[in-house]
């Protein structure tokens, strides 16, 4: 059933895509939330679009191949220039990519070392530290706040109109669960909203899309596709502005992140490095404005979303980043930190020392 409703949804969007419109949220209709301005450039001719190809092509072959899980979502989304020049040999490391529909489908496989990279929620890098006595490590942060509130109507303007409500979300067990927990609880109200959970984000916006749920709460591109297809939704809230009203600064809202077993950080600190910067690369060309086109093209091609306007509309608004180092230290420190506070089991039952992080 899951299948025949993503099939659905695919070949409904091929026949009536229509162009999205800006606007604030609190407007009705197929309204996108506000992508973050493009760097002005120095220069008023168009520079030519960074070459990673060339740049993973300089550095040299460390003759490993690494296998790599990613979420069909904005952690792969970054990735898909890396899929593209591993698939020409223009990287320094081999690749072999997985990619799944939801964190269930691969966390079994990471436990048991299947994959020697994975971009997972970043609350479940925790629980997985946690489950496995430290054999996995965070190497980098690649995705900020993309959760929104979606509804078919025009009632919800504040936190408080969830009150009385049903929200169909995704993302049970990781952090849209305890995120939208958070907000909740934090508002006073955890007892006033029944929160009912699909598998998949797809299945979610096609039954959002076909009038079988009123209110959701999803993730970018998902929410793309969702308005795209009904022009009765609206965005009506962004949850990561309703975290940072709560958290007060405490920490951002981080959906995702990149882990590694630490086994193979170990034996390969070469690869490692080689990854970052390969992976680094394909996230500056993603999120670089210029290269949209074609960035929405890998996404189609990867099989992320089923077609280019969808892949342009949804690419600025996915939250898509590296941070790595000490800055992704920080960032997810604090993120965990208020999740740990509000809930010891959304980060696995405890709150990861500093052997979480990969440090290079």
């Amino acid at each position: 059933m899951k299948k025949l409703m993503s099939l659905v949804l695919a070949l409904t969007l091929i026949l009536a895509l229509a162009g999205c419109s800006g606007g604030t949220p609190a407007t009705s209709g197929t309204t996108l939330p506000p992508a973050s301005p493009a760097p002005e450039s120095p220069s008023s001719q168009p520079e030519s679009p960074p070459d990673t190809a060339s740049s993973s092509a300089a550095l040299e072959k460390t003759g490993k191949t690494l296998r790599v899980a990613a979420l069909k979502g904005p952690t792969a989304m970054g990735m898909v220039k890396l899929m593209e020049d591993a698939a020409a040999g223009n990287t320094a490391n081999g690749y072999e990519f997985t990619l799944a529909g939801s964190p269930d489908e691969i966390v079994g496989s990471i436990i048991q070392g299947e994959f020697d990279i994975a971009a997972v929620p970043t609350n479940l890098a925790a629980t997985l530290y946690n489950k496995t006595q430290g054999k996995v490590q965070l190497l980098a942060l690649n995705t900020l706040g993309v959760l929104y509130v979606v509804e078919a109507g025009d009632t919800i303007r504040s936190i408080g109109d969830l009150a009385g409500k049903t929200v169909y979300s995704t993302g049970k067990g990781s952090t849209p669960e305890f995120a939208l927990n958070y907000v909740l609880a934090e508002n006073g109200l955890a007892d006033q909203v029944a929160v009912e959970y699909k598998t998949e984000h797809a299945e979610l916006a096609a039954l959002l899309s076909q009038g079988q749920a009123d209110v959701a709460l999803l993730p970018q591109p998902f929410v793309t596709t969702a308005l795209m297809q009904n022009d009765k939704l609206r965005v009506a809230l962004d949850l990561t502005q309703e975290w940072d009203k709560v958290s007060k600064g405490a920490g951002g809202l981080t959906m995702g992140c990149v882990i590694a077993q630490r086994s193979f950080l170990e034996e390969n600190a070469a690869a490692a490095a080689a990854f970052l910067a390969e992976y680094e690369a394909s996230v500056d060309f993603v999120t670089d404005p210029r290269n949209l086109d074609t960035a929405s093209a890998l996404v189609v091609k990867a099989g992320i979303l089923p077609k280019e306007p969808v892949a342009k509309a949804a690419l600025p608004q996915c939250g898509i980043t590296f941070l790595s180092g000490e800055e992704m230290k920080k960032t997810a420190s604090g993120f965990l930190q208020v999740l740990y506070d509000a809930d010891p089991a959304s980060v696995g039952g405890a709150l990861p020392d500093d052997g979480l992080y990969y440090l290079g």
